[in-house]
Order: C-alpha cells, then sequence, then structure tokens
C-alpha cells in the first residue's frame, strides 16, 4: 500500500492523480492533499478521500476549509510551512510533487530529506537545482520518478538498461497549437488562442509553455539531471499526434520508443506503481488501424526562441536554468493577464538573462535569491 501526499491535488495532475487513487483504492491511501487557494475543489477533494491532512497554503481561504471540514477526521493546517510538515509525516510513503513552478522546490527538497521517495511532475524543481536535488537523492537514498509523459517515457525505455549505453534521447514535441503559424500571426496570437492545446488537457502556465516550446525547454534540463546526461546527448523532435512520448538511441544504433494515448493518468500511475505495472479499465488505448500516421520534424527555433534559450541555459549551467525559470513564469503569468503579447515573452527571458549576475556554483540560498531578482527584473521588463 503506497501512502501517498499529493501536493498541489487541484491542479490537472493532481485531479487525475486522484482518479488513479481511485481506480486503485487497494493500492492507494491518500495521508494528505494540499491546494494553493481552490479552497472549494480541496473541500470537495477531502471529503471524498477522507486524507487526514488537508493543506490550503493561502491563509485567507483557512477558516473556509476548516469550517468545511469540522466534522470529518481531517486535520487542517494552512500556509507555506504546512506544506514542509505534512511532507515528513512518518506514515507517508510517497510524495507526488504536482505544484506549478518553483513554489515545487522546498517541499520537494524536505520530502527527499526525510526520505519519501518521489513522484514528480514538477519539472522547475530539477530545472532550478538538478545538482543539488540528486546530491540529496544519493545522501537519502531516495527514488525520484518521473510523472511528466516525456521522461516517463525515457524511463520505461531504460529499465533494464545499462545508462553508459544511451547514445542519444529524443523528447517530443506536440509543437502545440501555433506549429504552422508565420511571425506575423505568431504577434497577434491571445491568451485564448493559446490555452487551446491540440492534444493534451493542462494547467494554464504549462498549456502556455507548450505554445511556446519552453515546456520543452524545461524538459530538455530536467533531463540531463533525471538520467545523468551530456548536453549533446538530448534533442527535441516535433511529433504533432502526441503517440510516440519520446525515445532512446543506444550506442549500436538501435532505438526504443514509447508510445500511447495522450493521457497523463498512465505516467501518474506507473511513477507510483513501478517497478510493476498495474491495469486499468478506464484509459484509452492506442490502436495503430486507426491512427496509422506517425510525423517527426525538427522543431522551428526561429519562431520559438524558448527551446534554444532553455538550450543555452543548459550549456551555461550554473544559476542560469533558475534565470530562465523564474523569468519564464512571470512573462506567462503576464502574458495571461494580457500585459505583454506572445512573441515579448521569449524576449523578456531573454533580457533577464543577460542581466542577472552569473553564478557558477550556487548554493541553495543563492537559487532562493536568484529566483528573486530574476523575478523583479522580469517584472519591470514587462
Amino acid at each position: 500500500m503506497i501512502h501517498l501526499c499529493l501536493l498541489g491535488s487541484t491542479g490537472s495532475i493532481g485531479k487525475q492523480t486522484l482518479e488513479v487513487a481511485k481506480e486503485h483504492p487497494d493500492k492507494i491511501r491518500l495521508v494528505a492533499i494540499t491546494a494553493q487557494k481552490n479552497a472549494d475543489l480541496l473541500i470537495q477533494q477531502a471529503i471524498e478521500f477522507l486524507p487526514e491532512y488537508v493543506v490550503i497554503v493561502d491563509e485567507n481561504y483557512y477558516s473556509k476549509v476548516k469550517e468545511a471540514l469540522i466534522h470529518y477526521p481531517i486535520q487542517v493546517l494552512a500556509g507555506k510551512q504546512a506544506l514542509n510538515e505534512v511532507v515528513s509525516l512518518s506514515q507517508i510513503t510517497h510524495v507526488l510533487t504536482a505544484l506549478v513552478g518553483f513554489s515545487g522546490l522546498e517541499p520537494t527538497l524536505n520530502a527527499i530529506k526525510n526520505k519519501k521517495n518521489i513522484a514528480l511532475a514538477n519539472k522547475e524543481t530539477l530545472v532550478v537545482a538538478g545538482q543539488l536535488i540528486n546530491e540529496l537523492l544519493v545522501q537519502n537514498q531516495v527514488k525520484m520518478l518521473p510523472v511528466d509523459s516525456e521522461h516517463s517515457a525515457i524511463f520505461q525505455c531504460l529499465v533494464g538498461e545499462n545508462l553508459e549505453e544511451i547514445h542519444k534521447i529524443y523528447l517530443t514535441a506536440s509543437g502545440g497549437p501555433f506549429r504552422t503559424f508565420n511571425y506575423e500571426q505568431l504577434r497577434n496570437v491571445t491568451p485564448e488562442q493559446a490555452l487551446k492545446h491540440p492534444n493534451w488537457s493542462m494547467g494554464s502556465k504549462i498549456t502556455i509553455d507548450s505554445a511556446t516550446l519552453m515546456n520543452k525547454g524545461l524538459e530538455v534540463i530536467e533531463a540531463k539531471w533525471l538520467f545523468h546526461l551530456k548536453n549533446e546527448q538530448i534533442d527535441v523532435l516535433v511529433h504533432p499526434q502526441s503517440i510516440v512520448h519520446s525515445m532512446v538511441e543506444f550506442i549500436d544504433g538501435s532505438m526504443k520508443a514509447q508510445l500511447g494515448m495522450p493521457d497523463m493518468k498512465v505516467p501518474i500511475q506507473y511513477a507510483l506503481s513501478y517497478p510493476t505495472r498495474w491495469s486499468n479499465s478506464t484509459y484509452k488505448k492506442w490502436n495503430f488501424s486507426t491512427h496509422s500516421q506517425l510525423t517527426f520534424e525538427k522543431p522551428n527555433l526561429e519562431l520559438f526562441p524558448c527551446l534554444d534559450l532553455a538550450f543555452y541555459s543548459l550549456k551555461k549551467g550554473g544559476n542560469t536554468s533558475c534565470v530562465l525559470n523564474a523569468a519564464n513564469e512571470i512573462a506567462v503569468d503576464q502574458f495571461l493577464k494580457n500585459q505583454i503579447p506572445f512573441l515579448n515573452i521569449p524576449k523578456t527571458i531573454e533580457k533577464v538573462l543577460q542581466k542577472i549576475s552569473y553564478i557558477q556554483n550556487p548554493t541553495l540560498k543563492d537559487l532562493f535569491e536568484t529566483d528573486k531578482i530574476a523575478r523583479i527584473l522580469a517584472m519591470e521588463l514587462c
């Protein structure tokens, strides 16, 4: 039985994780669920799954959640520090981190220090502090399994393989809703258009990242740390059908790919079930006879420079990826609020990367300070 703490239960990944838990009540016990400020949905989830703990990070909603759950055997906590408290509970065996952005770093670090197995859907944790995270994983003898569909695909292709025999990995990208757009069309893109992803149902931030290809850039950096790769061993292919979730090429020229319908519940379940596989009765199955054409192409880095900025950050190292992530989070938020045009997202990120001081071997304190300064500068530029 997995005793799970779900960080971010009201987001897209969180809700799908609860569907997996509902499908396998004999295998998953929800000990704690958390939300930033979606109190209404958090209350509904708590009543349905009856976890021992519920955390509402925004303390303005604490009274509402507390009052709604007063007659249930649930302890209600509030505030950012409460996230660190719940991940350290002795009864928890696994923590699934589905928080958005930099906010996932601190509770993930604390979960590792408390020797909890990590199912990681918060790619920004490794983007910002990959080296520090990997050192902690070794020190605490903790497993970290990927939830992102692309990294889950790579992980599945590598089961039973020698990492030293990898020649290259290929992360696939749908190309987003603007794959066929030209520069003039991109100038007039609206948030409403950008939020209509052709294949996946995701939260707003990651959907915009998919439209700019920054999501793939963040996944490139995440892959380096997850699979201990050299920069030149990582490549990206645009695959509009989103059926091949990623591929591994080995030194003998052979390749492995993991295929399936674009359904996040499959990699979520595998991150929790590994090294076994659980059956499921609700997820759609891939059928070659009805989906016979699979195509691949190189990404257009001129029209979608966010991916190029991510490769630059990967190559430079240090605190550069932390700057990239912080600037992107601010730029995406400002675009969603109609404060900047779509094409200003990469322009803002590039300017912040040029201005923030470089630190070759950042400490955790350095990364928090870098994140803070980069956000301030990005907001000023926006």
